[in-house]
């Protein structure tokens, strides 16, 4: 699957979305990638997700024991990769802005996991549940996104395999370009939800 398939899927699921968002870094941007429509289709999700994880097992030669992903965005592609590789999958919650392991999780001390996301900006998301993983004392061997927006800039730690990177401008507020000053933001990310 070439860089142009994967953005026609996403552009098929109305998943490409421009405008003014506030992302869950807390920077600001013209375009939005909505994973969660992109996965909604099961078929358009095992798809991407059989791509990634075929150019995963042609980079990484450990054994992947397992699949963990960040909650929220993380967890349906987090599934289907686990699908895909042919071991389990789990999440980690933020509770009180930590991510956790929680629902009777278990993460074995020594295991191999391919850590999982939908999307990379900043990679905070990435690095902060890579450090959970490592806490329980099992070996990350590599990170995983379908889209990297930082176009293989930003560093998780481990080796970050993504389906395609892009290069989508990201600002912080107080560099937001004219054109963004005018349009209110949205916020279509998961993070910092409240009930």
């Amino acid at each position: 699957m070439n860089k142009q398939d994967v953005l026609n899927e996403f552009k098929e699921a109305k998943a490409l979305l421009e405008g003014h968002f506030l992302l869950s870094s807390g920077l600001h941007s013209e375009m939005y990638l909505q994973c969660a429509r992109v996965m909604m289709d099961p078929a358009r999700g095992a798809r991407l997700c059989a791509a990634l994880a075929e150019k995963i097992t042609l980079n990484i030669e450990d054994k992947i024991d397992m699949v963990i992903s960040p909650a929220m965005g993380g967890v349906v592609v987090g599934y289907e990769m686990g699908r895909q590789l042919g071991v389990v999958s789990i999440f980690t919650e933020r509770v009180d802005g930590q991510f956790e392991v929680r629902r009777g999780f278990e993460i074995p001390k020594g295991a191999n996991v391919l850590m999982a996301e939908d999307i990379v900006t900043t990679g905070l998301s990435s690095r902060e549940c890579i450090e959970t993983i490592k806490s329980y004392g099992a070996n990350v061997v590599a990170a995983s996104c379908l889209i990297d927006r930082s176009n293989g800039k930003v560093d998780v730690g481990v080796p970050l395999i993504s389906l395609i990177g892009l290069e989508i401008a990201a600002y912080d507020v107080d560099n937001l370009p004219e054109r963004l000053k005018t349009i209110e933001a949205v916020k279509p990310g998961s993070r910092n939800l409240k009930k």
